[in-house]
C-alpha cells in the first residue's frame, strides 16, 4: 500500500469515525461518540452525509472483520474526574450509543448474523452511501428495479426495489387510514405498470386482479389508464357491469353451501345430490321435463294430501305462470284431492276420475302440459333452484329428506338470486374476464355485504384452481386486496363458521402454496389485528405505515420477524406517506418515503377539504 493509499484512508477515517467500543455484552455494543461527532451532517467529497442518530447504521472494525450494527438509544454520562484544569461543560459530557449487531461485510457484500464479537477499543465509524446501498440491496444482481421513494430521513439516499424480490412474493401494506397504505400500494404498482408497458411478454404472461371495496382505483386514470374495471352493483343493473362465469365455476359444493347458508349434517349432503343431478341433466331440457313429468304422475298418485299438495307447491316453484289473458290463472284448476277416496282426482264429461286408477288422465291436466314450457334460463342460480326442486320433490317421494330440513336453503338461495344475477353473467364468453387487458379491477363500492364478501372468494377460488392446473413456470397471478380485512377477518359474526373457516382456507392456502403455481397477494389493511395472523405471517415482504393501536402493533410485532425494536417503536409517530419496509427484499428494516404519484394516476381517496367545501368565495 502507498503513502497517498495511506493518506485517503486516514482521511476517511477521521470523517468517517464515530468513536470507538465501550462495552460489549452479547450483541448490545455500547459506542463512547468523540466529541467532534455531535453535529447532524458531515460533507465528504461533495457529498452531505447524515450523522450517527438512534435509528443509524454504523459498522464496527475489528482488524479485518467489519461488524454492521444498528443504533437502538442514545444516552449522556457526567465524567466528574477532577483534574485540577478548567474545562468547558461540553468537555465533562460523554455521549454513548447503544448498538444492536445484525451482520458482518463478507467478500463486499452484506450478511445477516455474526461471525464475530468486537474488542474494546475498537473504532466505530459510519457508513458510505455505498456501503449503505450494499446492506440495503433491495433485489438480485440481475434484477430490474423500480424506484419507489427515498430514506426518510435522508431524502438524498433513493430507495429502488427489484421487481423480482418484490413481485414475487406475497406483500402486506399495514397503516391506520390517512397514512398513505393506499398510496403505497398504488405508487409500487404505478411504478411496476410504467416499467413493463410496452413489454408484450409481461402483458402476455402476468395478470393483476383488484378487489376494490371503496372505489379507490376504478377511474380510469387511476394507477394505470389501459385498464378493464367491473364496476358492479347489487341494487341496480342500468349502466352497471356483470362478472362473466360459467357453470362449472359455481358448481362447488363450499360455495353453493355458503351461498345457500347450508347446515352440515342435512342440508350439504342434500346440496351434493342436487349438484349430481344438475351434472346428470347437463343442461338437456328434455331430460329435465321427462323427470318432471314422471315426478307429476307420482305426486298425483299420492293418498297423502299435505304431502301431495307440498310436492306440488315445489312443481308449481320450477314451472312458468299459466297466464292467459294477463291473469295467472294457476295450475290446479283441473283437478282435486277427494278427501274420503284419499286421491286426487278430476272430472272427465261429468264422470269421476281416479288418477291412481286412471293415471294415462294425468297427461291431460294443466300442470302436465306446462312441462312443455319449461326452459332453462341465463341465470345459473335460477336453474339451480329448479334442481333443488326437483331433488327435494324425489327424496320427499322417497322419504330420504324432510321438508323443514331443506326448504330454509332453498329459501336462503333464492333470497341472494337477484344479488347474484346482477353481478354476474353466466351467458358471455368466460374468456371476456381479462379480454385485451392484464390488468382487471373489482369495483365493489356499490355491492352489499354478503356479496363483498362472496364475490372475492369465488373469483379467487377460480382462479387459483385454474393455475394450479395450468403450472406452466411463466404464468403469474397478483390478487390485490384492498381494505383487506374486509374478507380476511376471524372475528366476522355475520357468518356461521364453516362459512368463515372456508373463506379463510382459501386465501390462507394461496399465501402458503400459492408461489407454486405462480399466484401472489398483496392485501392491504388498516387493521391487522383483524386478519388472520396465519395469513400476516407468511407474508413475505412488508410496507407497515403509522399504527396507533396498540393491538394493531402488538399483532404486527408478534407475526413479522424482521422487524426490530427501533422499527416498531417508530410506527406511532410516522408521517403521512412513510412506511417502514421490511421482509425478505430489506437485509434490514428501512423508514422510507414513498414518491408522488402524479395527480391525475392518484387513487381516488383525498380526504375531504372542509374550508374548500365550505368557502362561499
Amino acid at each position: 500500500m502507498d503513502m497517498s493509499q495511506n493518506n485517503v484512508i486516514s482521511i476517511y477515517n477521521s470523517i468517517f469515525r464515530i468513536g470507538t467500543v465501550f462495552s460489549v455484552d452479547g450483541r448490545v455494543v455500547r459506542i463512547l461518540v468523540d466529541r467532534d461527532k455531535n453535529s447532524s451532517h458531515i460533507v465528504y467529497q461533495g457529498q452531505l452525509i447524515k450523522n450517527v442518530a438512534v435509528g443509524s447504521y454504523v459498522k464496527i472494525l475489528k482488524g479485518f472483520e467489519t461488524i454492521i450494527g444498528k443504533v437502538e438509544s442514545e444516552y449522556i454520562e457526567y465524567n466528574r474526574v477532577d483534574t485540577g484544569q478548567y474545562s468547558s461543560q461540553e468537555e465533562t459530557i460523554n455521549r454513548y450509543l447503544i448498538v444492536k449487531l445484525i451482520g458482518h461485510v463478507d467478500a463486499n457484500s452484506y450478511k445477516k448474523g455474526l461471525t464475530e464479537l468486537p474488542l474494546i477499543a475498537n473504532e466505530c465509524l459510519l457508513l458510505t452511501n455505498e456501503e449503505f446501498e450494499m446492506i440495503h440491496s433491495f433485489g438480485s444482481e440481475n434484477d430490474v428495479y423500480i424506484k419507489i421513494g427515498s430514506i426518510a430521513s435522508d431524502p438524498l439516499v433513493p430507495i429502488s426495489i427489484g421487481v423480482n424480490k418484490l413481485f414475487a412474493s406475497h406483500i402486506g401494506i399495514f397503516g391506520n387510514t390517512g397514512s398513505g397504505k393506499s398510496y403505497t400500494l398504488a405508487k409500487i404498482y404505478r411504478q411496476l405498470f410504467e416499467k413493463y408497458r410496452s413489454n408484450k411478454q409481461f402483458k402476455t404472461n402476468a395478470r393483476f386482479l383488484f378487489y376494490d371495496f371503496n372505489g379507490e382505483y376504478s377511474n380510469k386514470n387511476a394507477i394505470v389508464a389501459d385498464k378493464k374495471v367491473f364496476d358492479l352493483s347489487t341494487s341496480t343493473t342500468e349502466g352497471k357491469d356483470r362478472i362473466p362465469l360459467s357453470d362449472d365455476d359455481m358448481l362447488d359444493e363450499n360455495l353453493l353451501c355458503i351461498f345457500a347458508n347450508a347446515t352440515e349434517k342435512t342440508q350439504r349432503p342434500f346440496i351434493v345430490r342436487c349438484i349430481r343431478l344438475y351434472r346428470t341433466i347437463d343442461g338437456d331440457v328434455d331430460k329435465f321435463r321427462k323427470y318432471l313429468r314422471h315426478q307429476i304422475i307420482d305426486i298425483l298418485q299420492m293418498s297423502d294430501k299435505v304431502r301431495g299438495d307440498l310436492l306440488i307447491d315445489y312443481v308449481e316453484e320450477i314451472l312458468p305462470q299459466n297466464v292467459k289473458n294477463g291473469i295467472d290463472e294457476g295450475l290446479r284448476k283441473d283437478f282435486s284431492f277427494h278427501s274420503s277416496g284419499q286421491c286426487y282426482y278430476t272430472r272427465n264429461d261429468g264422470s269421476f276420475v281416479n288418477f291412481q286408477e286412471r293415471p294415462q288422465c294425468i297427461n291431460n291436466l294443466q300442470i302436465y302440459r306446462q312441462v312443455d314450457k319449461f326452459v332453462f334460463s341465463d341465470n345459473f342460480i335460477r336453474n339451480f333452484i329448479c334442481i333443488m326442486y326437483m331433488r327435494l320433490i324425489y327424496d320427499v317421494l322417497g322419504n330420504r329428506a324432510m321438508n323443514e330440513h331443506i326448504a330454509p336453503a332453498i329459501n336462503k338461495l333464492k333470497s341472494n338470486e337477484k344479488s347474484i344475477e346482477k353481478v354476474f353473467d353466466f351467458s358471455a364468453r368466460i374468456n371476456s374476464f381479462w379480454d385485451d387487458s392484464n390488468i382487471v379491477v373489482i369495483n365493489l363500492c356499490n355491492v352489499n355485504t354478503d356479496m363483498k364478501k362472496l364475490i372475492p372468494l369465488l373469483l379467487t377460488n377460480k382462479l387459483y384452481n385454474e393455475y394450479k392446473k395450468r403450472r406452466d413456470g411463466n404464468s403469474y397471478l397478483n390478487i390485490i386486496v384492498d381494505e383487506a380485512h374486509n374478507i380476511l377477518s376471524y372475528q366476522s359474526t355475520r357468518e356461521s363458521e364453516s362459512w368463515k373457516d372456508y373463506r379463510l382456507e382459501v386465501f390462507e392456502e394461496i399465501i402458503k402454496e400459492g408461489r407454486k403455481f405462480g399466484v401472489f397477494m398483496t392485501i392491504a389493511s388498516q387493521r391487522p389485528s383483524d386478519i388472520s395472523s396465519t395469513i400476516i405471517s407468511q407474508l413475505h415482504n412488508y410496507f407497515i405505515h403509522r399504527l396507533m393501536n396498540e393491538k394493531d402493533i402488538q399483532q404486527v410485532n408478534n407475526t413479522i420477524s424482521y422487524l426490530d425494536k427501533v422499527s416498531v417503536e417508530s410506527l406511532p409517530i410516522l408521517s403521512t406517506g412513510v412506511c417502514v419496509l421490511a421482509g425478505q427484499l430489506a437485509e434490514m428494516p428501512v423508514v422510507v418515503h414513498i414518491d408522488r404519484i402524479e395527480d391525475k394516476y392518484k387513487p381516488h381517496n383525498e380526504t375531504i377539504d372542509l374550508v374548500k367545501a365550505w368557502n362561499e368565495n
